[in-house]
Protein backbone atom coordinates (compact mmCIF):
# COMPACT_ATOMS: atom_id res chain seq x y z
CA UNK A 1 0.00 0.00 0.00
CA UNK A 2 2.74 2.41 -0.95
CA UNK A 3 5.34 1.99 1.77
CA UNK A 4 8.07 2.73 -0.75
CA UNK A 5 6.70 6.28 -0.78
CA UNK A 6 7.66 6.57 2.90
CA UNK A 7 11.29 6.00 1.96
CA UNK A 8 11.16 8.54 -0.87
CA UNK A 9 9.54 11.17 1.35
CA UNK A 10 11.99 10.56 4.18
CA UNK A 11 14.97 10.85 1.87
CA UNK A 12 13.50 13.98 0.27
CA UNK A 13 12.93 15.64 3.64
CA UNK A 14 16.47 14.81 4.73
CA UNK A 15 17.98 16.23 1.53
CA UNK A 16 15.87 19.39 1.74
CA UNK A 17 16.82 20.11 5.34
CA UNK A 18 20.50 19.30 4.80
CA UNK A 19 21.23 20.89 1.43
CA UNK A 20 19.27 24.08 2.17
CA UNK A 21 21.40 24.67 5.23
CA UNK A 22 18.33 25.33 7.35
CA UNK A 23 19.32 22.52 9.72
CA UNK A 24 21.98 24.86 11.15
CA UNK A 25 19.23 27.27 12.20
CA UNK A 26 17.26 24.67 14.16
CA UNK A 27 17.50 23.82 17.85
CA UNK A 28 17.39 20.06 18.05
CA UNK A 29 18.47 16.88 16.32
CA UNK A 30 16.54 15.19 13.53
CA UNK A 31 16.93 11.47 12.86
CA UNK A 32 15.68 9.78 9.68
CA UNK A 33 14.72 6.15 10.06
CA UNK A 34 13.84 3.41 7.65
CA UNK A 35 11.76 0.88 9.56
CA UNK A 36 11.33 -2.72 8.37
CA UNK A 37 8.30 -4.92 8.88
CA UNK A 38 5.43 -2.45 9.16
CA UNK A 39 2.98 -5.12 8.02
CA UNK A 40 2.54 -7.91 10.57
CA UNK A 41 1.78 -10.61 8.00
CA UNK A 42 3.20 -14.14 7.81
CA UNK A 43 2.28 -14.70 11.44
CA UNK A 44 3.54 -18.30 11.66
CA UNK A 45 6.96 -17.37 10.24
CA UNK A 46 7.34 -14.34 12.51
CA UNK A 47 6.22 -16.47 15.45
CA UNK A 48 9.10 -18.82 14.65
CA UNK A 49 11.52 -15.88 14.84
CA UNK A 50 10.06 -14.94 18.22
CA UNK A 51 10.41 -18.55 19.39
CA UNK A 52 14.06 -18.49 18.28
CA UNK A 53 14.67 -15.30 20.24
CA UNK A 54 15.53 -13.28 17.13
CA UNK A 55 12.71 -10.76 17.57
CA UNK A 56 10.21 -9.86 20.27
CA UNK A 57 7.33 -8.36 18.25
CA UNK A 58 5.69 -8.69 14.84
CA UNK A 59 6.31 -5.08 13.78
CA UNK A 60 9.47 -3.07 13.18
CA UNK A 61 8.61 -0.02 15.27
CA UNK A 62 7.68 -2.20 18.22
CA UNK A 63 11.01 -3.95 17.90
CA UNK A 64 12.75 -0.56 17.86
CA UNK A 65 10.95 0.34 21.09
CA UNK A 66 11.98 -2.96 22.70
CA UNK A 67 15.60 -2.43 21.64
CA UNK A 68 15.64 1.02 23.23
CA UNK A 69 15.99 2.97 20.00
CA UNK A 70 13.21 5.40 21.01
CA UNK A 71 14.52 6.06 24.50
CA UNK A 72 15.99 9.44 23.51
CA UNK A 73 13.39 10.43 20.90
CA UNK A 74 11.00 13.24 21.88
CA UNK A 75 8.61 13.36 18.89
CA UNK A 76 8.06 11.26 15.79
CA UNK A 77 6.24 11.65 12.49
CA UNK A 78 5.75 9.60 9.36
CA UNK A 79 3.56 9.76 6.28
CA UNK A 80 1.53 7.11 4.52
CA UNK A 81 0.35 7.24 0.94
CA UNK A 82 -3.34 7.08 0.06
CA UNK A 83 -5.55 6.85 -3.00
CA UNK A 84 -6.93 9.97 -4.62
CA UNK A 85 -5.81 13.57 -4.97
CA UNK A 86 -6.36 14.56 -1.33
CA UNK A 87 -4.22 14.37 1.78
CA UNK A 88 -5.53 13.46 5.21
CA UNK A 89 -5.07 14.25 8.88
CA UNK A 90 -5.63 11.13 10.96
CA UNK A 91 -7.00 10.75 14.48
CA UNK A 92 -7.34 7.17 15.73
CA UNK A 93 -7.29 3.67 14.31
CA UNK A 94 -7.67 0.08 15.46
CA UNK A 95 -5.20 -2.02 17.38
CA UNK A 96 -5.07 -5.80 17.31
CA UNK A 97 -3.78 -9.07 18.67
CA UNK A 98 -2.61 -11.81 16.31
CA UNK A 99 -3.42 -15.50 16.56
CA UNK A 100 -1.73 -18.57 15.19
CA UNK A 101 -4.15 -21.50 15.33
CA UNK A 102 -3.17 -25.13 14.81
CA UNK A 103 -5.83 -27.84 14.54
CA UNK A 104 -4.54 -31.37 15.03
CA UNK A 105 -6.58 -34.34 13.92
CA UNK A 106 -5.83 -37.94 12.94
CA UNK A 107 -4.83 -39.12 9.49
CA UNK A 108 -6.68 -41.92 7.71
CA UNK A 109 -7.41 -42.98 4.14
CA UNK A 110 -9.94 -40.42 2.91
CA UNK A 111 -11.69 -42.90 0.64
CA UNK A 112 -11.12 -46.27 2.28
CA UNK A 113 -11.41 -45.54 5.99
CA UNK A 114 -12.41 -41.94 6.73
CA UNK A 115 -14.20 -43.13 9.86
CA UNK A 116 -10.82 -43.91 11.40
CA UNK A 117 -9.63 -40.33 11.08
CA UNK A 118 -10.29 -37.05 12.83
CA UNK A 119 -10.76 -34.30 10.28
CA UNK A 120 -8.92 -31.17 11.41
CA UNK A 121 -10.23 -29.23 8.41
CA UNK A 122 -13.80 -29.86 9.54
CA UNK A 123 -12.81 -28.63 12.99
CA UNK A 124 -11.35 -25.48 11.46
CA UNK A 125 -14.43 -24.86 9.32
CA UNK A 126 -16.69 -25.17 12.35
CA UNK A 127 -14.40 -22.84 14.28
CA UNK A 128 -14.58 -20.23 11.52
CA UNK A 129 -18.36 -20.50 11.33
CA UNK A 130 -18.54 -20.13 15.11
CA UNK A 131 -16.51 -16.91 14.81
CA UNK A 132 -19.07 -15.64 12.31
CA UNK A 133 -21.81 -16.46 14.82
CA UNK A 134 -20.09 -14.11 17.28
CA UNK A 135 -20.12 -11.08 14.98
CA UNK A 136 -23.53 -9.84 16.13
CA UNK A 137 -22.09 -9.58 19.65
CA UNK A 138 -19.39 -7.12 18.59
CA UNK A 139 -20.43 -3.57 19.47
CA UNK A 140 -20.36 -1.03 16.65
CA UNK A 141 -18.38 1.44 18.75
CA UNK A 142 -15.58 -1.12 19.19
CA UNK A 143 -15.06 -1.44 15.36
CA UNK A 144 -14.06 -5.09 15.74
CA UNK A 145 -12.55 -6.77 12.68
CA UNK A 146 -11.76 -10.50 12.53
CA UNK A 147 -10.46 -11.86 9.22
CA UNK A 148 -8.91 -15.35 9.39
CA UNK A 149 -7.08 -17.17 6.60
CA UNK A 150 -6.34 -20.89 6.36
CA UNK A 151 -2.63 -21.20 5.58
CA UNK A 152 -2.63 -24.99 5.53
CA UNK A 153 -5.68 -27.17 4.92
CA UNK A 154 -4.10 -30.63 5.01
CA UNK A 155 -1.38 -32.52 3.16
CA UNK A 156 -2.86 -34.76 0.46
CA UNK A 157 -6.31 -34.93 -1.07
CA UNK A 158 -6.65 -38.64 -0.27
CA UNK A 159 -5.68 -38.28 3.40
CA UNK A 160 -8.05 -37.09 6.12
CA UNK A 161 -6.59 -33.66 7.03
CA UNK A 162 -4.78 -33.84 10.34
CA UNK A 163 -2.70 -30.65 10.19
CA UNK A 164 -4.64 -27.45 9.58
CA UNK A 165 -3.38 -23.95 10.36
CA UNK A 166 -5.08 -20.56 10.58
CA UNK A 167 -3.78 -17.04 11.06
CA UNK A 168 -5.97 -14.13 12.08
CA UNK A 169 -6.03 -10.70 13.67
CA UNK A 170 -8.64 -9.50 16.11
CA UNK A 171 -8.78 -5.74 15.64
CA UNK A 172 -10.61 -3.09 17.59
CA UNK A 173 -10.72 0.57 18.62
CA UNK A 174 -9.58 -0.08 22.20
CA UNK A 175 -7.51 -2.82 23.75
CA UNK A 176 -10.33 -3.79 26.17
CA UNK A 177 -12.60 -4.20 23.13
CA UNK A 178 -9.94 -6.23 21.34
CA UNK A 179 -9.44 -8.52 24.31
CA UNK A 180 -13.17 -9.08 24.77
CA UNK A 181 -13.55 -10.06 21.11
CA UNK A 182 -10.40 -12.17 21.33
CA UNK A 183 -11.86 -14.29 24.10
CA UNK A 184 -14.98 -14.90 22.01
CA UNK A 185 -12.85 -15.89 19.01
CA UNK A 186 -10.88 -18.36 21.14
CA UNK A 187 -14.08 -19.88 22.42
CA UNK A 188 -15.34 -20.32 18.86
CA UNK A 189 -12.10 -21.91 17.69
CA UNK A 190 -12.12 -24.33 20.63
CA UNK A 191 -15.72 -25.28 19.82
CA UNK A 192 -14.64 -26.46 16.36
CA UNK A 193 -12.10 -28.83 17.87
CA UNK A 194 -14.55 -30.13 20.45
CA UNK A 195 -17.18 -30.81 17.80
CA UNK A 196 -15.10 -33.39 15.93
CA UNK A 197 -12.76 -34.57 18.68
CA UNK A 198 -9.69 -32.74 17.37
CA UNK A 199 -7.13 -30.75 19.31
CA UNK A 200 -6.44 -27.06 18.86
CA UNK A 201 -3.50 -24.92 19.88
CA UNK A 202 -4.11 -21.15 19.94
CA UNK A 203 -1.04 -18.96 20.24
CA UNK A 204 -1.69 -15.28 20.89
CA UNK A 205 0.94 -12.76 19.83
CA UNK A 206 1.07 -9.03 20.59
CA UNK A 207 -0.17 -7.08 17.60
CA UNK A 208 -0.32 -3.28 17.50
CA UNK A 209 -1.82 -0.76 19.86
CA UNK A 210 -4.47 1.65 18.52
CA UNK A 211 -3.18 4.84 16.94
CA UNK A 212 -3.69 8.11 18.84
CA UNK A 213 -2.38 11.03 16.79
CA UNK A 214 -1.34 14.06 18.83
CA UNK A 215 -3.73 16.92 18.04
CA UNK A 216 -1.29 19.80 18.59
CA UNK A 217 1.30 18.05 16.40
CA UNK A 218 -1.40 17.39 13.78
CA UNK A 219 -2.21 21.12 13.69
CA UNK A 220 1.38 22.01 12.82
CA UNK A 221 1.46 19.48 9.99
CA UNK A 222 -1.95 20.53 8.66
CA UNK A 223 -0.90 24.18 8.30
CA UNK A 224 1.89 23.05 6.00
CA UNK A 225 -0.45 20.85 3.97
CA UNK A 226 -2.75 23.85 3.57
CA UNK A 227 0.16 25.75 2.04
CA UNK A 228 1.27 22.89 -0.21
CA UNK A 229 -2.03 21.54 -1.55
CA UNK A 230 -4.70 23.95 -0.32
CA UNK A 231 -7.14 23.35 2.55
CA UNK A 232 -9.74 22.06 0.08
CA UNK A 233 -7.48 19.04 -0.50
CA UNK A 234 -6.93 18.24 3.19
CA UNK A 235 -9.39 15.77 4.65
CA UNK A 236 -9.97 14.98 8.32
CA UNK A 237 -10.20 11.25 8.80
CA UNK A 238 -12.32 9.79 11.55
CA UNK A 239 -11.49 6.51 13.26
CA UNK A 240 -9.91 4.03 10.82
CA UNK A 241 -10.25 0.24 10.81
CA UNK A 242 -6.66 -0.51 9.80
CA UNK A 243 -3.69 -0.76 12.13
CA UNK A 244 -0.09 0.39 12.29
CA UNK A 245 2.86 -0.30 14.57
CA UNK A 246 3.12 3.50 14.82
CA UNK A 247 0.27 3.27 17.31
CA UNK A 248 2.69 1.76 19.79
CA UNK A 249 5.04 4.72 19.33
CA UNK A 250 2.12 7.09 19.92
CA UNK A 251 1.49 5.51 23.32
CA UNK A 252 4.93 6.68 24.47
CA UNK A 253 5.74 9.97 22.69
CA UNK A 254 3.76 12.57 20.70
CA UNK A 255 3.60 11.35 17.10
CA UNK A 256 1.54 11.76 13.94
CA UNK A 257 0.67 9.55 10.98
CA UNK A 258 -0.90 11.73 8.25
CA UNK A 259 -1.74 10.56 4.73
CA UNK A 260 -0.51 11.97 1.42
CA UNK A 261 -2.50 11.30 -1.75
CA UNK A 262 -1.19 10.43 -5.18
CA UNK A 263 -2.08 6.77 -5.61
CA UNK A 264 -4.94 5.05 -7.41
CA UNK A 265 -6.54 1.71 -6.63
CA UNK A 266 -7.31 0.03 -3.34
CA UNK A 267 -4.92 -0.34 -0.44
CA UNK A 268 -3.61 -3.92 -0.15
CA UNK A 269 -4.93 -4.62 -3.65
CA UNK A 270 -3.08 -5.45 -6.86
CA UNK A 271 -4.35 -2.30 -8.63
CA UNK A 272 -2.68 0.09 -6.15
CA UNK A 273 -0.13 2.25 -8.00
CA UNK A 274 1.38 5.72 -8.19
CA UNK A 275 -0.66 8.22 -10.22
CA UNK A 276 0.85 11.52 -9.04
CA UNK A 277 4.56 11.18 -8.19
CA UNK A 278 4.91 14.89 -7.41
CA UNK A 279 2.26 14.65 -4.70
CA UNK A 280 3.20 11.23 -3.41
CA UNK A 281 6.94 11.86 -3.08
CA UNK A 282 7.81 15.57 -3.29
CA UNK A 283 4.82 17.04 -1.46
CA UNK A 284 5.22 14.38 1.22
CA UNK A 285 8.89 15.28 1.63
CA UNK A 286 8.17 19.00 1.78
CA UNK A 287 5.39 18.55 4.34
CA UNK A 288 7.69 16.70 6.74
CA UNK A 289 10.63 19.08 6.23
CA UNK A 290 8.44 22.14 6.78
CA UNK A 291 6.95 20.59 9.91
CA UNK A 292 10.42 19.79 11.27
CA UNK A 293 11.38 23.45 10.79
CA UNK A 294 8.23 24.64 12.57
CA UNK A 295 8.95 22.32 15.48
CA UNK A 296 12.62 23.23 15.98
CA UNK A 297 12.74 26.93 15.07
CA UNK A 298 12.90 29.63 17.77
CA UNK A 299 14.57 27.44 20.35
CA UNK A 300 12.38 24.44 19.47
CA UNK A 301 9.50 26.34 21.06
CA UNK A 302 6.72 24.37 19.36
CA UNK A 303 8.35 20.96 19.90
CA UNK A 304 8.80 21.68 23.58
CA UNK A 305 5.19 22.85 23.87
CA UNK A 306 3.90 19.66 22.25
CA UNK A 307 6.11 17.54 24.48
CA UNK A 308 5.01 19.45 27.59
CA UNK A 309 1.31 18.97 26.83
CA UNK A 310 1.51 15.33 25.79
CA UNK A 311 0.10 12.76 28.21
CA UNK A 312 1.70 9.37 27.50
CA UNK A 313 -0.10 6.12 28.10
CA UNK A 314 3.23 4.57 29.08
CA UNK A 315 6.01 6.73 30.50
CA UNK A 316 8.86 4.41 29.60
CA UNK A 317 9.89 1.47 27.49
CA UNK A 318 9.64 -0.72 30.58
CA UNK A 319 6.02 0.31 31.20
CA UNK A 320 5.17 -0.35 27.56
CA UNK A 321 6.72 -3.83 27.57
CA UNK A 322 5.02 -4.67 30.86
CA UNK A 323 1.69 -3.58 29.43
CA UNK A 324 1.94 -5.98 26.47
CA UNK A 325 2.98 -8.76 28.82
CA UNK A 326 -0.06 -8.10 30.99
CA UNK A 327 -2.43 -7.81 28.03
CA UNK A 328 -1.41 -11.18 26.66
CA UNK A 329 -1.81 -13.12 29.91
Amino acid sequence: CGHFAQIAATMGAAMGLKYSGVDKELDGDIEFWAVPAEEAGEVEWRKSLIDEGKISFLGGKQEFIALGYLDNIDLAMMIHSSSGPDCGIATTSNGFVAKYVHYIGKEAHAGGAPHLGINALNAAEIGLMAINAQRETFKNEDTIRVHPIITKGGDLVNVVPADVRIETYVRGKTMPGVLDASRKVNRALEAGAMAVGAQVEIVEIPGYMPRRNDQMFNDVFEKNLDILVGPEHVRHFQHMGGCSDFGDVQHIIPAIHPYIGGAVGGGHASDYQVADPELMYITAAKSMAMTAIDLLANGAEKALEIKRNFVPVYKSREEYLAAWSELMH
